[in-house]
């Protein structure tokens, strides 16, 4: 039990090592080279534009969700459904539009990222690369943290937009709330660092994202086999690393008063 535990601390440990000289390799790409604006934006379409539909659709549902259960619970205690564009607003802007959002891009995209590198790495296309004198951490991973870090703040703002509509849905419809009152309770109690709060975290979850994705996939081994496992690995790990860092940066961002 000793040495299994021992052993799992230092592979904890090796691998935050190697994934801290990765993000350094990404970073010091991006100041040593120029950056290829084609690659750049096909990834940032693909991070961005293609992810649209998810996003939009599972904001859209977990404002109306929020707002029912808002409005049904304030019917309960005060007889009537109150607060509840400021609630819906409020949680969407600074908590459940970045953290869905960076969720639902690491399933889709994170392991798109993870399978397409990981594939590339058990076929000796990186070596290839590496062979022909072309840095792959500047062709293939930088390309992909910049789109991410760039589309992912935009696809929140999108999907804070739709929960926040969705929420306007259920209050006018299911609740009784004229829209007039919806929107005067989110402009008269929403102020603006509310919303630098949930962008600012967005930056954090898309280096998570980008950087566990393109580690998974450079370090894949294993053929067909690694890859698929290399995928679910990338995807768990964003997964959690973005809800257990979202605490963190909360409590941080709180502390300085913003949000």
């Amino acid at each position: 039990m000793t040495n299994y535990l021992k052993n799992r601390w230092l592979q904890v440990v090796t691998t935050t090592g190697d994934a801290t000289l990765l993000v350094g390799d990404l970073l010091r790409s991006m100041v040593k080279y120029r950056v290829d604006i084609d690659l750049f934006l096909a990834q940032a379409s693909r991070i961005g534009v293609d992810s649209l539909p998810v996003v939009g659709i599972t904001s859209l549902f977990v404002g109306m969700v929020l707002a029912l259960q808002t409005g049904y619970s304030f019917k309960n205690v005060f007889n009537e459904p109150m607060y509840v564009g400021t609630v819906v607003s409020f949680s969407m802007l600074k908590e459940l539009g970045p953290v869905f959002t960076a969720i639902v891009v690491s399933g889709r995209i994170g392991a798109a990222i993870a399978a397409e590198l990981g594939t590339m790495k058990v076929t000796e296309q990186i070596d290839a690369l590496y062979t022909l004198g072309t840095n792959p951490i500047r062709y293939l991973g930088v390309p992909r943290f910049l789109g991410a870090f760039l589309m992912l703040p935009l696809l929140t703002i999108y999907a804070d937009f739709l929960g926040i509509a969705g929420g306007y849905l259920i209050a006018t419809t299911k609740l009784g709330i004229p829209g007039v009152t919806y929107w005067e309770d989110i402009v008269t109690n929403i102020e603006m660092d509310v919303v630098v709060h949930g962008v600012l975290k967005t930056f954090f979850f898309a280096a998570i994202v980008a950087t566990t994705a393109c580690y998974v996939g450079f370090r894949t081994s294993g053929g067909a086999e690694g890859v698929g496992r290399a995928t679910t690995r990338a995807v768990v790990f964003s997964m959690v690393a973005i809800l257990i860092s979202d605490y963190f940066l909360s409590a941080i961002l709180v502390a300085f008063g913003i949000g």
